[in-house]
């Protein structure tokens, strides 16, 4: 991370909180003080459990998908391999340091290169399933929102296909050009020599990965797939646990499908953060929702127990680590270019 990187990186989040102000003070009830954005501490308990626990999931499915796949990872690993990935997340444009981070984390832990490319495929897998069947839950639960939830799980169900939809053409790449001189169309595109032998690797250890999720003993990766299930539910009941508690009448379809699609949406936004998007997002589809008194409030706390909290959670259970990975990011694209996009 260089000086200008860190200052794009703080300009966007300073574009975030005034734009969380703005949402604030135009959302503020007459004659209200600072006592607007107060949250019973009822509220406050339960968002952070909700918000811990679903840290906790995140780094159980990790370590699950470690055992299916008879890779070491102790618990305490996948953990710091989750928190470091938010922090590296937060601090990079479209979440592009996450799996870097990650990556360095469990490298350092001891896990073998192969084997971190292992988890992490599995667990790209695993989260897509995650996604249709809350979404598929979500449109079976509130059949009156059915519009907005065929919307999201249209969505999810397009990021899936591309995202497993590259990988299948990876592996069929894999099997007919793992070896040898790159196919004719890749030599037009100037794909030859070091590139090409890189790219190689990639297909290799894709098609060995692919191979290895098949093969792992499909009880383990149940398992893994209902804690995974777990934490994505777990993200969805931080809004109503803060919204409910300020305005009980409040329908609950909303609370529980937009904000699925604001936190992964989230992943697109070039800014670090999100610069400003994800509240100016939360203010357009939740606005005619949440009472304009309590608005404020629930966009202010949202952003804290699902995106602010992770960041120095993550400095502290893996920062250095974090930092030397987006350090060496230019030749780690190089040396490692199986690194996986981010599952968010």
């Amino acid at each position: 991370m260089t000086p200008l990187r860190w200052f794009l990186t703080a300009l966007s989040f300073v574009t975030a909180f005034a734009v969380s102000l703005y949402v604030v003070v135009h959302s503020w009830p007459p004659g209200a003080g600072v006592g607007a954005l107060a949250l019973p501490l009822g509220a406050h308990a339960l968002a952070l459990a909700v918000a811990l626990a679903e840290v906790g999931a995140r780094g159980v499915k990790l370590a699950l998908s470690a055992r299916s796949l008879r890779v070491p990872m102790t618990l305490r690993t996948a953990m710091r391999a989750c928190l470091g990935g938010d922090f590296g997340a937060a601090v990079t444009p479209a979440r592009s340091g996450s799996e870097p981070a990650r990556f360095l984390i469990l490298a350092e832990a001891g896990t073998p290169a192969a084997g971190t490319v292992l988890v992490l495929f599995a667990e790209l897998v695993l989260e897509m399933l995650s996604l249709l069947i809350v979404a598929g839950a979500l449109l079976a639960l509130f059949p009156a929102a059915a519009s907005a939830v065929r919307g999201l799980a249209g969505l999810v169900s397009a990021y899936a296909v591309v995202v497993l939809g590259t990988g299948a053409v990876g592996v069929t790449l894999a099997r007919r050009h793992g070896h040898g001189p790159p196919p004719r169309w890749l030599r037009m595109l100037g794909v030859r020599g070091d590139r090409w032998r890189a790219v190689q690797r990639a297909l290799r250890q894709l098609r060995a990965s692919a191979g290895a999720v098949r093969a792992a003993p499909k009880g383990m990766l149940l398992l893994a797939l209902v804690v995974s299930v777990a934490h994505v539910a777990a993200r969805l009941l931080v809004l109503p646990v803060l919204v409910l508690a300020l305005a009980p009448a409040v329908r609950l379809a909303p609370l529980v499908v937009w904000p699925l699609a604001l936190q992964y949406g989230a992943a697109v936004a070039p800014a670090p953060g999100g610069g400003g998007l994800v509240e100016v997002a939360f203010r357009a589809v939740l606005g005619p929702a949440i009472p304009a008194f309590a608005l404020g409030a629930a966009l202010v706390w949202w952003r804290v127990y699902t995106f602010y909290l992770y960041v120095p959670l993550g400095a502290l259970a893996a920062g250095r680590t974090v930092m030397r990975a987006l350090r060496a990011r230019p030749a780690a694209v190089d040396d490692t270019p199986e690194v996986l996009p981010s599952s968010a």
